[in-house]
């Protein structure tokens, strides 16, 4: 739990004797450090387009550690067996597409949806591979993981804003980008809102989201009380002003009432509280994971822009069989049934549903029954974001191991991501020299899409 306001000034307390750093706690903001009135600075501060006002969402699943493309959408059941692994293809929706056994909610939609198989780059470093994809940059490395360039979603913050005025711009659950889901210099009122906790763990319950209770008042304050004994005002005055060193923020009366008014009534804090789905529906989504996905679905209803969540970590450089088919479930549930709820309340076409992982992993088995790091090739799914689906784009040789048609780089999946929400790789950002510089240096939207 995270304190909205700032330091109490010696016993000083408001009139019901309750510290003003107590009166209103913010859950799960995360590692971030920011206050949830820090977050809605940005278009406090004037820093959204006017003519910002698409009502475009992204939902980018991150499949930490990079999913393998042969167990997922690219399998070969004519290659060797060291090779195709332990899991068989099924049939889909889509005549000629076969994918894992494992992937059933995936098979009903894949109609909806498009498949890259020739997604490729060259880096095999967790890290750097991963501040590449989401932020369109390459800086960070293992040996070096400071961010070195905001991520999409923070540029989205800042460029465009929430959809809806009082929502915010973004939220990460359980980040699984190596912290590049981010603001760097563009300035912490860009991070997302940060709910959750990254785990290694394989257990459902092991990747927790946030929920209504999240933004409950502490010490038994009612939102009565906090309403008609104290003006909004003087619950505020004491916020405490952080001032990040490369980008300062100050002039947050707006954001702070923005704030107490997601605290107090705001659409995203209900949006929270996914008890609200019916039943029938959060057994389908599943739990830990499957509940992240249904959040997700209701945040960008109640105007969020741009939502990022994590389905574990996929690095198995061993016993990958029984791995799978722990995790893989899961997310199958998770994200083909996100897909079904956004078409069947007819918000898939507004909402870009993508679902990759910072590189694929080695066609041939190790000797630990497992694969290694292998960003030659992998897989990426795309869903709605009023994109041509039905289809899948590029192609691999006979053991996945590199494109053989469409390759598809790092700038083209940013690309793709940013018109989805109404911005060019062309747009500017102002970085710390005070200079424009392109979104993304290179890449295009893949004509296959349009």
């Amino acid at each position: 739990m995270l304190s909205i306001l700032g330091h109490s000034t010696g016993s000083r307390g408001m009139c019901d004797r309750i510290s003003r750093r107590r009166a209103i706690q913010i859950g799960s903001i995360g590692t971030f450090g920011l206050s949830l009135a820090d977050l809605l600075r940005a278009e406090t501060a004037g820093l959204v387009q006017p003519g910002a006002r698409s009502r475009k969402s992204v939902i980018l699943v991150w499949m930490h550690g990079g999913p393998s493309q042969l167990d997922t959408f690219d399998m070969k059941p004519d290659a060797p067996a060291e090779f195709r692994g332990p899991f068989q293809p099924i049939g889909t929706n889509l005549p000629g597409l076969d994918i894992c056994e494992l992937l059933p909610a995936h098979a009903r939609v894949m109609d909806k949806c498009t498949v890259i198989r020739s997604f490729s780059h060259g880096n095999g470093d967790h890290w750097a591979a991963a501040h590449w994809m989401l932020t369109g940059r390459t800086g960070a490395n293992g040996n070096d993981r400071k961010p070195r360039y905001p991520s999409m979603g923070a540029v989205a913050s800042h460029l465009l804003g929430p959809k809806v005025p009082g929502a915010l711009a973004a939220v990460n659950m359980n980040d699984g980008g190596f912290g590049f889901h981010g603001a760097a210099w563009l300035g912490v009122n860009h991070n997302p809102l940060q709910c959750g906790s990254f785990s290694y763990g394989n257990e459902a319950g092991s990747l927790p989201t946030s929920d209504a209770k999240s933004f409950a008042l502490a010490d038994g304050l009612s939102e009565r009380r906090l309403i008609d004994r104290v003006s909004l005002r003087g619950q505020l005055d004491d916020l405490k002003r952080r001032v990040d060193r490369e980008r300062s923020f100050d002039q947050m009366d707006r954001a702070e009432q923005q704030a107490m008014d997601l605290v107090l009534s705001g659409r995203v804090r209900q949006a929270f509280d996914v008890s609200e789905e019916p039943q029938a529906l959060r057994d389908r989504y599943g739990p830990g994971w499957g509940e992240q996905a249904l959040l997700a679905r209701r945040l960008v209803e109640a105007g969020v822009r741009y939502v990022s969540l994590n389905t574990g970590y996929f690095d198995d450089h061993g016993n990958i069989g029984p791995a799978l088919k722990d995790k893989l479930p899961r997310h199958d549930a998770a994200v083909g049934t996100l897909i079904a709820d956004l078409a069947d309340r007819g918000l898939l076409d507004d909402t870009l549903v993508v679902v990759a992982g910072e590189f694929g992993h080695t066609p041939k088995i190790n000797k630990d029954a497992g694969r290694d790091h292998w960003p030659q090739a992998q897989s990426i799914l795309l869903a709605g974001g009023g994109y041509r689906h039905g289809q899948v784009i590029g192609s691999t040789n006979d053991k996945a191991e590199h494109p053989t048609s469409r390759k598809i780089g790092v700038e083209d999946f940013c690309a793709i991501v940013y018109h989805a929400m109404g911005l060019s790789i062309e747009d500017t950002i102002v970085d710390l020299t005070g200079r424009p510089t392109q979104l993304v240096p290179g890449g295009e939207v893949p004509k296959e899409l349009l």
